[in-house]
């Protein structure tokens, strides 16, 4: 049966540059910061293991608020906890400005990650409650795109101010970009649901995550595209130290680096936008899967077998890049299709699956110390636990229209 909803009060050109504005925050907040990771060592006299903390807690911060900003939505509005979310971002940069030691910054970077988890969650929420299925995956795509310029430039342009004006300068960019951001809602994103503080209820909330996490077509498409997204947030924790401390990039070359990175996702969103018309959404999932099944493969071995190189880990990285991008529009849309009722708290619990399986990630990596044995074995079994769980979600489909009735 049809979706049955209004007709859209945004084009699909234009939701998707909101979209990607708001969805921008949080991968720019962690892209531009990363270069300055191992400055930030010398400059507060601390170690490498503090200074991933600061990163591990905004990726904490970005995921465990997702639980709560998506009902908070359904409840209040999309507009409101927008505005209020991207303010917390806002004076969260400007602490980490003026943080005047290591524990300081840590506080700033996870009310930081509070702050940006409002974007992800309202953009895709945005999208459930103004667009069908197809339309919704093509705002998707569109809306990766997009997003792939701006974490490209991030890291680029945070190794050059923080060559040309220090590591602090980096938070007064981040809030300059949440101010367009907190602008470019007010002036543009509409209300999409009606106000029901019904839903704030505690037992309301409960009961709608054990109903997502008891629905296989939520789950395995949301863990399917959280162990792949997921992937790529826990590379922004291994990374720097891998391309930086062993391969002996400077920071300007890492943020240079990283266009490889973003260039990959920026031409498999691309890409999917042709092939999507031909063959459907759900027809280039495969594809992307056997892309980020081969980034796992060769990072496993390249990295197992021989020293370290530039292009033994960044090869890899750009075709799990380009799996990423094939794969994000149709599983986001599968995944939230049947729960228009409930959209901002099925966003929630799909970010918080990516985030969290991200912060797995970051941790695991930091108990294991050397980044080269972390990049050969943490991103390959983010990628297995995708292909795996994909497999999983198309045996139940096939269970579920075989099923009579």
């Amino acid at each position: 049966m049809a979706d049955a909803r209004p007709a859209p009060r945004l084009s699909e050109a234009r939701a998707g540059l909101i979209g990607a504005m708001m969805v921008a925050l949080g991968p720019v907040s962690m892209a531009v910061y990363t270069p300055a990771m191992p400055d930030i060592v010398s400059a507060f006299a601390t170690t490498e293991a503090a200074v991933k903390t600061t990163l591990t807690v905004y990726f904490a911060g970005f995921a465990f608020a997702q639980l709560f900003c998506g009902p908070l939505s359904d409840a209040v509005g999309r507009r409101p906890v927008t505005l209020g979310f991207i303010g917390l971002y806002l004076a969260a940069s400007a602490l980490g400005a003026f943080a005047p030691d290591i524990e300081w910054l840590i506080a700033a970077r996870f009310l930081q990650g509070v702050g940006a988890a409002v974007g992800v969650v309202i953009a895709r929420a945005m999208v459930r409650d103004l667009f069908a299925e197809e339309s919704g995956a093509r705002i998707m795509n569109l809306t990766g795109i997009i997003l792939a310029v701006a974490p490209a430039i991030a890291p680029t342009l945070g190794g050059i101010v923080l060559g040309a004006a220090g590591w602090h300068a980096i938070f007064w960019l981040m809030v300059g970009y949440g101010l367009l951001a907190l602008a470019t809602v007010a002036a543009m994103l509409p209300e999409t649901v009606e106000r029901d503080l019904s839903r704030l209820q505690p037992m309301a909330v409960a009961a709608s995550y054990a109903e997502l996490l008891a629905a296989p077509q939520f789950l395995f498409a949301a863990l399917a595209l959280g162990g792949a997204v997921g992937a790529l947030y826990a590379q922004a924790t291994i990374l720097p130290f891998l391309l930086m401390d062993r391969i002996g990039l400077t920071p300007t070359q890492f943020g240079l680096s990283m266009l490889m990175q973003s260039g990959a996702f920026f031409l498999g969103s691309l890409t999917a936008r042709p092939m999507m018309r031909r063959h459907g959404a759900g027809g280039i999932v495969v594809p992307g899967l056997a892309l980020i099944g081969a980034g796992s493969v060769a990072l496993a071995l390249g990295l197992t077998l021989f020293a370290p190189r530039f292009l033994s880990v960044m090869l890899p990285v750009a075709s799990y890049a380009v799996g990423i991008a094939w794969v994000m529009p149709a599983l986001t849309t599968q995944a939230l299709r049947p729960f228009a009722h409930m959209a901002g708290s099925a966003s929630s619990m799909m970010g918080f699956l990516q985030m969290g399986l991200g912060l797995a990630g970051g941790a695991l990596s930091a108990f294991v110390g050397d980044p080269a044995l972390s990049m050969a074995t943490i991103i390959p079994g983010l990628g297995a636990l995708s292909i795996l769980s994909y497999r999983l979600w198309r045996r139940g489909i096939s269970a579920s229209a075989r099923s009579p009735g």
